[in-house]
Parts: C-alpha cells; sequence; structure tokens
C-alpha cells in the first residue's frame, strides 16, 4: 500500500511538473508567433519561424536553467545567464552594411527582445512577458506607420545625375547634399554619350529627400537628374 502511494505521489509530482513545463513553453511560442507573424507579414528578415524558435529556446533554457539545479545543484540562473551573448551574436549577424547605411537594426533589436520574453515565459512571468509582447508589437506596427506618416524615417535613396564631366558632376552633387547636410555613399560614374553620369545613395527622412530632389533639379550643371527609388530595410 505504501507502495502504491509512493508511486501515486511520484505521478502526481512529474504531472505537476509537466504541466507547469509545457504551459510556459507553449506561451513562449504564441508570444513568439505573435511577433513573428507581423515580422512575417512586412516580410522583414527574421519571419514567424525565427521568432517562434528564438522564443521558445530562451524560455526552454530558462525552464532547464531551474529544473537541473533543483535537481543536481547549482545555480538556477547559470544556464539562463548565457542565453543573453547567444542572442547578442544572432543579432549581430542580422544587421549588415549596404549601400553605404547599416541596415537590420530593428531586425537585430526585436530578436534580442523576442529573447527576453521566452525567458519571462519560461520563468513562469506571463503578465511580464504578455506585457512585452504587446509593447513591442506597438511599436514595430504603430509607431512605424506614424514616423512613415510624419516622415520621420530615414532610408537610403539612389540618385543618378548627368553632366559634362566627373569633376564638375561630383563636385556640384557634393555642394547640393551639403545644404541639406548629408552626404552620398556608393558613388558609381561611367560614361554616358559624351557625357559623365553618376549615381550616388542618400539616407534622409522623406522630407529631406524631397528638398535634395528639389535641388538637384534646380541645379544648372546637371543635365538630367533622375531618382532611382528606395532600397532600405529595417
Amino acid at each position: 500500500m505504501a507502495d502504491f502511494h509512493s508511486i501515486a505521489n511520484l505521478g502526481s509530482d512529474i504531472g505537476t511538473v509537466l504541466e507547469s513545463t509545457v504551459v510556459r513553453l507553449l506561451v513562449a511560442a504564441a508570444l513568439g508567433g505573435a511577433i513573428g507573424l507581423e515580422r512575417q507579414i512586412r516580410r522583414r528578415p527574421a519571419g514567424l519561424r525565427t521568432n517562434i524558435c528564438i522564443c521558445f529556446g530562451a524560455a526552454m533554457f530558462t525552464v532547464l536553467s531551474d529544473k537541473l539545479a533543483a535537481g543536481f545543484g547549482g545555480d538556477h540562473t547559470r544556464i539562463a545567464a548565457q542565453i543573453i551573448p547567444g542572442i547578442g551574436f544572432i543579432g549581430a549577424g542580422s544587421i549588415l552594411h549596404a549601400r553605404g547605411s547599416v541596415v537590420g537594426l530593428t531586425t537585430a533589436a526585436t530578436i534580442f527582445v523576442v529573447a527576453s520574453i521566452g525567458m519571462a515565459a519560461g520563468g513562469g512571468l506571463y503578465i511580464t512577458a504578455i506585457f512585452a509582447t504587446g509593447i513591442l508589437l506597438v511599436a514595430l506596427a504603430a509607431l512605424g506607420k506614424l514616423e512613415t506618416y510624419f516622415g520621420l524615417r530615414s532610408e537610403p535613396v539612389t540618385y543618378e545625375v548627368t553632366g559634362a564631366n566627373a569633376e564638375t558632376v561630383l563636385s556640384e552633387a557634393s555642394r547640393t547634399l551639403d545644404q541639406v547636410h548629408r552626404t552620398m555613399h556608393n558613388v558609381r560614374v561611367a560614361g554616358l554619350a559624351g557625357q559623365v553620369r553618376v549615381m550616388f545613395t542618400v539616407e534622409a527622412s522623406q522630407t529631406e529627400h524631397g528638398e535634395l530632389n528639389l535641388r538637384l533639379h534646380e541645379s544648372t550643371v546637371f543635365s538630367t537628374v533622375a531618382c532611382l527609388g528606395s532600397t532600405g530595410h529595417e
């Protein structure tokens, strides 16, 4: 009879542990999926699967850190503490230098926060994890739209100008950019039917691009001016 009660108690303890662990992991996967879905809809590099894996993994390591320390002794936060440098490595890999500008900062920052949400869920702090997910979604969706609406978001745009010779065209382009306090990147010069074609990229807000485009068209040095569009990414 004693053995039966011992087995029953052991089964109850195992059930309780598994229930709490599974719930934490499921919450982490759901919250990571919500953020990943927003990223996927906007076609960002770290989408649905990436964010689910990061959030779920962070929760898993947090749970393991606590359970292993409880079973074998040691610091309950030792494994969880290594999540931060590990996520920093992944975030650094998402930041790229492209066309004279840095892209992927928002993706890297999102990955960092998603990992913290996973840690919160893995530690049983469900309200904290849900609140952080809501704040992050608002920051990614609503604030991004406000930046676009008010023309505050900086993005790289490529321009093409033509003129009589390279030295004159580059000098005039630099002078025009100085007027709007911007510099050119990724400069390319090529010959074009007796003239010189210069292509360059400028990173600025929508309002600043409008002013720059107007000043370029007002210059008498350039034969033609063309705006080739944005190449920006978060």
